[in-house]
């Protein structure tokens, strides 16, 4: 006899306007289970799930919860039947306690007997094999702890079944692993865990059956263990993709940028970048990881002139062979030597492109920063929004249609694709597949290995330390705002980088 189901969702479908987001879904989760939910940005992944936690109410479909119908209006309906939900982005207050925090909103006396609380939070944490202190405030804990402090939240309210939205996101590998271990052993206590993922390596090593969504529709479910990750890629996207990026060894690579001893401070006066220093060289991809907010941002920035820097100097070594001292230049004169940083942050539209203009416009800004006729050439800045859209599949009705009105992935296509088309001599791009499918994560990486070939030094920041390791030449590792080290991508591993990137391990600095 086969596991009972916990979660049966029967044809459910949910729509915004005229999107469909969900189109008549059919998906079990069995209890004592852990299944990951597989599918590209935009395929109703975490739409799905905010219906079990209770955030949206299907338009059509019927929900069943250990073989009852149940309509689910709100959280608090979805917490009656046992579903606790682990939002990407946590939703705790700082300046409590995590004992604090998880009996936030619950009825009764609690506060006046946070003693017995207490030994109630130790008991869970023990069960399964947590490590939290419930005493310590949120704003003294890592990303880790702060995680840590949502699930047992959902626990201490009684959950049975939890969905984890993107939980590995911003840990470390080590991180990573003890979060595994934890999942697993709730499973074996019965528990039924919901993951929500896009990183097949994950998925393959911690569930038992992968669900694939694409484009709002069910694909199917599978065994893990009847699973690769070509098989799924496949699945996700409609046809097959080849996953190698391709890395070309560096030819000839001649000496770009040279940080050093950079030190910056944010608008709060806090030090955000401490005496940083590395040198980057053409015709490599140097790669920068650490956990978020270790300095990536004011790295890239204080090269491109957009950082107020405290300390040191940052030179620019042309191919003409003539040294510029950069840390002293405004940010039109250091984009004037063809330094071009293309950075994608929250606020996508922030950073160079005008959401009330069309394609064609945007690309007209850079000719325009050229010093070159905004007013009459407008053909080569279209023939280049065409290009960028065919090459990149920009999902947009034309290349008129103006730029806020695409989505944040496509939007994110053409600041790079820009960026990119701008012939540079230094690169600089950060987080420049976040948010973007497969197919198109391939082809920016296929884009910056041109770029590669092409002599031009690139600087990428990237979250994802696999596709770092197989992408990258060297890779840069931050902490807390100093280099923790520089590492040879091809010898070095993830469990070394993550490290590196909380102070456990040192790298060895190459090419310096």
């Amino acid at each position: 006899m086969g596991q009972e189901n916990a979660i049966e969702l029967r044809n459910v479908t949910k729509r915004f306007g005229e999107v469909v987001a969900n189109d008549n879904v059919n998906l079990t989760v069995k209890k004592g289970e852990i299944l990951s939910i597989l599918g590209e940005n935009g395929s109703g992944k975490t739409t799905l799930m905010n219906m079990l936690s209770g955030i949206y109410f299907p338009d059509e479909g019927q929900i069943f919860v250990d073989g009852k119908e149940v309509t689910i209006r709100s959280p608090k309906d979805s917490f009656t039947l046992g579903i606790g939900m682990i939002h990407q982005h946590f939703k705790l207050i700082h300046i409590l306690t995590a004992a604090e925090n998880i009996i936030l909103g619950l009825p009764g006396d609690e506060r006046l007997k946070m003693n017995r609380v207490i030994e109630e939070i130790d008991s869970l944490t023990k069960r399964y094999g947590f490590e939290l202190n419930p005493v310590q405030k949120i704003y003294a804990m890592s990303v880790s702890q702060k995680q840590t402090v949502e699930i047992i939240k959902v626990l201490y309210r009684g959950a049975d079944i939890l969905i984890l939205d993107e939980p590995t996101a911003v840990l470390t590998p080590q991180e990573t692993g003890r979060l595994f271990d934890v999942l697993r052993n709730m499973r074996k206590a019965g528990k039924s865990i919901i993951i929500i993922t896009h990183k097949l390596n994950e998925v393959l090593e911690l569930s038992d059956r992968v669900a694939v969504l694409r484009k709002g529709k069910y694909i199917g479910t599978v065994n893990t263990s009847e699973a690769s990750a070509d098989s799924l890629t496949e699945m996700m996207v409609g046809e097959k993709v080849s996953l190698d990026i391709g890395r070309s060894d560096p030819i000839e690579p001649q000496r770009r940028i040279d940080m050093r001893g950079i030190t910056c401070k944010n608008k709060e006066g806090l030090t955000v970048l401490k005496e940083a220093s590395f040198i980057a060289y053409s015709g490599e991809i140097l790669g920068v990881a650490g956990i978020s907010g270790s300095g990536q941002k004011e790295l890239l920035e204080s090269i491109a002139g957009l950082q107020t820097i405290e300390n040191g100097e940052i030179l620019y070594y042309a191919p003409e062979g003539n040294v510029e001292k950069i840390s002293e230049m405004k940010a039109a004169d250091i984009r004037n030597l063809k330094i071009s940083l293309s950075f994608v942050p929250e606020d996508r539209l922030g950073m160079g492109l005008v959401g009330a203009m069309d394609l064609t416009d945007n690309m007209m800004i850079r000719s325009y920063q050229e010093g070159k006729n905004f007013f009459t050439d407008r053909k080569k800045p279209k023939d280049l929004a065409l290009d960028i859209v065919n090459k990149l599949d920009v999902s947009t009705p034309s290349v008129e249609t103006p730029v806020r009105k695409l989505s944040g992935g496509n939007v994110q296509k053409v600041l790079v694709g820009r960026e990119i088309a701008s012939n540079p001599i230094v690169l600089m791009v950060a987080y420049p597949v976040r948010g973007l499918d497969i197919n198109s994560s391939y082809t920016i990486y296929n884009l910056l290995n041109e770029q590669k070939k092409k002599g031009v030094a690139i600087i990428c920041v990237g979250e994802d330390l696999d596709v770092l390791v197989e992408l990258c030449d060297r890779i840069l590792v931050l902490n807390n705002g100093k280099v923790a080290g520089i590492v040879d991508a091809r010898s070095t591993t993830k469990d070394e980088l993550g490290l590196m990137m909380t102070g456990s391990g040192k790298g060895k600095h190459s090419h310096e």
